[in-house]
């Protein structure tokens, strides 16, 4: 079921889309379900918001479950075709679960590649990457898109609009393309930004191999 979810979330849009893996109390590693939290989403970062990510290990405490079931495994997707962590994905990995016993990183690409990262902050620390596989030996009750969409419409909210203009059919395909670009939130969003983010966003556009035309040397976003 966490699985479906994870794939359904990820199909939801453009950007990406974040969340923590709620596990098993006799198994840590084994994922039961996906949990989204309210949180503002681009196509290269996610960012939580804190009231919400205090309101959710209320809930799950007040469910009976341990901090270690519910605050260790943070799991995002990427809507690129790399599963690989950018360095927004490493900050936040860092500031955020660096205090933690242990934690693990988890994204998932649109192309259904996983990475998986254990990281372990006591003792003489390290990080080990680990296999990723779904079980499929459970029962499964299906996929409850009716629930998802309402928590996703809840939750995520992109931070970025990109818009489209509506252009007539029989347009010329040359001038058709001057149509199309960014918004000006997306220019005011890099704006508010300070200089640190605004750079891992930038760096991580560099790097997102997948939005670029190779032969005219263009990022399509």
């Amino acid at each position: 079921m966490a699985w479906a979810k994870l794939l359904y979330f990820r199909d939801k849009g453009h950007n990406e889309v974040g969340g923590f893996g709620v596990s098993d109390a006799e198994d840590l590693l084994y994922v039961q379900d996906f949990v989204t939290v309210k949180q503002e989403v681009t196509g290269v970062s996610v960012k939580f918001d804190d009231q919400a990510v205090s309101d959710y290990m209320e809930d799950q405490v007040d469910r009976g479950r341990k901090p270690e079931q519910l605050m260790r495994i943070w799991c995002h997707t990427h809507p690129g075709f790399s599963p690989e962590p950018s360095w927004v994905d490493e900050e936040t990995f860092g500031r955020v679960f660096g205090s933690c016993q242990w934690a693990l990183m988890f994204i998932l690409s649109a192309d259904g590649q996983t990475y998986a990262r254990l990281s372990f902050n006591v003792g003489p620390r390290g990080c080990i990457l680990i296999p990723v596989r779904v079980d499929y030996s459970r029962e499964f009750d299906g996929s409850d898109w009716k629930a998802w969409d309402a928590e996703y419409e809840a939750n995520v909210r992109p931070a970025v609009r990109m818009e489209r203009l509506a252009i007539r059919e029989d347009e010329h395909p040359q001038r058709r393309s001057e149509h199309f670009g960014l918004s000006y939130d997306f220019l005011d969003e890099l704006e508010q930004m300070d200089v640190q983010e605004r750079q891992l966003v930038l760096d991580e556009l560099a790097d997102r191999q997948d939005l670029w035309d190779e032969e005219s040397e263009v990022m399509f976003i």
